[in-house]
């Protein structure tokens, strides 16, 4: 009977293979949830890591340049455009300070024909550009990060950068805020003035005569690129008054005195337009000064008067009784030729 019992109560064994089986499922089961938490986790970090990446702009080289030549050179970033490859490209920036009739426009031409250099012309002939100091700090902004787009703009490699700037348009007035605005942004200004002030007169007459009567075929030119235009205009000789021509003269040379003194404290170079007629190395002073490779610089713009002033003056002999005895009369004789 106890026998019997026994043998009712024990458990019978299970067979090996089903034991195997059991553990192989399990094992599956298991090495499948591990794996799936494992690619979640993946998963999860490398979109966390494409979130976050950020591009950091590599910084410019220094350029091997002297301790005081730092403030002179930028980076400029345009908001129209990307410099691409020549972001690391320094850039000077320059104002060409001048009168109207004293070769400014011939000069710019010349520095326009340099690969590397963008002068983009009046600006500030517009009245509403230089209403105010606001105004003119906004659009020197506009030009020294290249974003004044011009026929003159060399944008992405410009290495030179600026324009041409009249004293009457705003300069004079509102020299202080200028002159600290270039010591601060590190503009460098380039004085073009004409010793002879009697052949500027001329030609401010004259151009004022044509703006009225328009001797090219009813068209108004400043500036002209061939010989037989240069003739038609030349025609005209204007009758300049006597009693005003010395005061005018001494207006003109004060004038200059001011500007150069109101501007002394910028960086500056001085030049002159006969000096610059006669002597070409003072092209590669200018070169030099805006820190550019050396190019041999050429221009379309022919000259309009030329020869002797006797012949450019239809009251020659009141000009000429004016005019001696005076300081101005080396006015009468100098002369040059282009």
């Amino acid at each position: 009977m106890a026998d019997g019992l026994c043998s009712f109560t024990k458990v019978p064994k299970k067979s090996p293979l089903v034991l195997r089986m059991i553990v192989l499922v399990f094992a599956m089961v298991c090495g499948v949830y591990i794996c799936s938490i494992c690619l979640k986790q993946i998963s999860t970090h490398s979109k966390a890591g494409y979130l976050h990446v950020q591009v950091i702009q590599k910084p410019c080289p220094e350029p091997q340049i002297e301790p005081w030549e730092i403030p002179y050179v930028h980076y400029p970033k345009p908001k129209t455009y990307s410099r691409a490859e020549c972001a690391c490209n320094p850039v000077r920036y320059f104002a060409i300070l001048s009168m109207q009739r004293s070769g400014s426009g011939w000069f710019e031409t010349l520095l326009n024909n340099h690969t590397n250099i963008s002068s983009n012309g009046e600006i500030f002939s517009v009245k509403v550009r230089r209403s105010n100091t606001s105004t003119i700090g906004e659009t020197l902004d506009k030009i020294y990060r290249l974003d004044w787009l011009s026929s003159a703009s060399k944008n992405e490699c410009t290495a030179a950068v600026g324009l041409k700037w009249m004293l009457n348009q705003g300069l004079m007035q509102h020299h202080a805020d200028i002159v600290e605005y270039f010591n601060t942004r590190g503009v460098s200004v380039i004085f073009l003035f004409r010793r002879n002030l009697l052949r500027r007169m001329i030609s401010v007459l004259a151009n004022s005569y044509d703006r009225d009567v328009k001797l090219l075929n009813g068209t108004h030119k400043s500036h002209v690129h061939s010989p037989h235009e240069a003739e038609i205009l030349a025609n005209y000789k204007p009758i300049i008054n006597a009693t005003l021509l010395i005061p005018n003269l001494k207006q003109v040379e004060e004038t200059t005195a001011k500007a150069l003194e109101y501007f002394k404290s910028t960086r500056h170079i001085i030049l002159y337009y006969e000096d610059v007629v006669k002597n070409h190395t003072k092209l590669i002073d200018v070169q030099h000064f805006l820190k550019v490779p050396l190019r041999e610089l050429k221009s379309r713009q022919v000259k309009i008067h030329k020869g002797s002033l006797s012949s450019q003056i239809k009251n020659w002999d009141d000009v000429q009784k004016t005019l001696k005895g005076t300081h101005f009369e080396n006015f009468l004789h100098s002369d040059y030729r282009k």
